[in-house]
């Protein structure tokens, strides 16, 4: 008997189905992108792709239609390279990998949706997706923005990884980092790489970090991923770019009364 892309329940995960079960065109494919990068002494290389990768999923759950892709769970992390363990494939060719994962997700689905995890991703995700618009492929991107967040393995990661994985997170471990604004910092880091910054790979203090925080941020994370998703699959709201937000100014603040470790940030440095 024939399988129909409805015949399946739960997540339409590309890791999961056969290809008869993926609709074509589908409504859009959604790909989480993340690093493979240092995070302190107490959280794991993915953390940048775990978040996004969970993030991606619930969105998907949420709307029927989507299809979620497989993470791509190397980025552009060259300022992480003072640690071993980091593997990172650099600006240029990051964007050069999803020009062509965007061309071809464009042969199946009538848009593509990055859902990012790692702030050093934005320049060369950014490229990539303006040049996919520009050849007409609906390409979007999001990355979450915590008000109040630290910069890198700090209490806001720390918080979201107890929520996810609490068995990957070494809190007896855990060590403070520099707690000045990330744009204080970035020159330094810029001139040599973030170990002449932080020995430690921390940009925070991870003290205070809870399952419970975690929870609340991964819920308004959603929500404000959800909310721009659901404006952009209308044909609203979407910069010339391809980012989407979804910010309202409560979700805003409700995001930074739960995070008050530090100024504005876009985790992950």
């Amino acid at each position: 008997m024939a399988l129909n892309p409805g015949d399946v329940a739960g997540t339409l995960a590309l890791d999961v189905v056969p290809w008869p079960a993926v609709p074509a065109p589908a409504v859009a494919v959604v790909m989480p992108l993340g690093s493979t990068e240092q995070h302190g002494h107490h959280l794991p290389f993915d953390t940048d792709t775990a978040v996004a990768a969970e993030l991606a999923r619930r969105l998907v759950d949420a709307r029927p239609g989507l299809v979620l892709a497989p993470p791509l769970a190397y980025g552009a992390s060259g300022e992480h390279e003072g640690f071993p363990g980091t593997l990172s494939m650099g600006c240029e060719a990051l964007e050069r990998v999803l020009l062509e994962l965007g061309r071809s997700a464009s042969r199946w689905a009538a848009r593509l949706l990055v859902v990012n995890g790692h702030g050093g991703n934005l320049a060369p995700l950014d490229a990539a997706v303006r040049r996919l618009r520009s050849e007409g492929r609906e390409t979007a991107y999001w990355t979450p923005q915590v008000p109040g967040g630290d910069s890198h393995a700090g209490r806001t990661e720390t918080s979201l990884m107890l929520a996810l994985r609490p068995a990957a997170v070494r809190r007896e471990v855990a060590v403070t980092g520099p707690t000045a604004p990330l744009q204080e910092l970035l020159p330094r880091i810029r001139a040599v790489n973030l170990a002449a910054v932080s020995p430690s790979g921390v940009l925070g203090d991870p003290a205070g970090a809870s399952v419970e925080e975690g929870r609340d941020l991964l819920a308004l994370l959603l929500d404000d991923l959800d909310r721009a998703v659901g404006r952009w699959l209308a044909g609203e709201d979407v910069d010339e770019g391809g980012r989407l937000t979804g910010w309202r100014a409560g979700v805003r603040a409700a995001v930074a009364q739960v995070s008050r470790s530090g100024s504005e940030a876009e985790p992950d440095a």
